[in-house]
């Protein structure tokens, strides 16, 4: 017989949870409160750390972004994991989306109709 009240979150309050945290016992329970940044390699103190983020790609995408880490691998091309690759071309993305109205990314996203 349990003998004392176990300590449940309380599932409808307004304030949000992290079920992560609360499942691995972790003293926040707030979402973004205990992120866990994953730190640089030992030997690597020029990277700022890095949190994992979550995204949804089409098969095609994930399939032409591998093929052509292998190709750049195969090629002796310095990239050190597909992170550092994923990395270099969002922020590629990211400084062409700066330029305004003449960015490539811009002019595909008009074009196609989507997002």
């Amino acid at each position: 017989m349990a003998t004392g009240k176990k300590d449940t979150p309380d599932l409808f309050a307004e304030k949000g949870f992290d079920p992560v945290s609360v499942a691995t016992g972790s003293a926040g329970t707030t979402p973004g409160e205990n992120d866990v940044s994953q730190q640089p390699a030992r030997g690597k103190t020029d990277t700022p750390p890095k949190k994992k983020a979550g995204f949804y790609l089409s098969r095609e995408i994930l399939d032409r972004f591998a093929l052509k880490f292998y190709e750049l691998k195969l090629a002796g091309v310095p990239v050190d994991n597909k992170s550092a690759l994923l990395e270099l071309s969002l922020c590629f993305a990211l400084d062409d989306l700066d330029r305004g109205q003449k960015s490539h990314v811009l002019q595909r996203i008009y074009a196609s109709g989507k997002m």
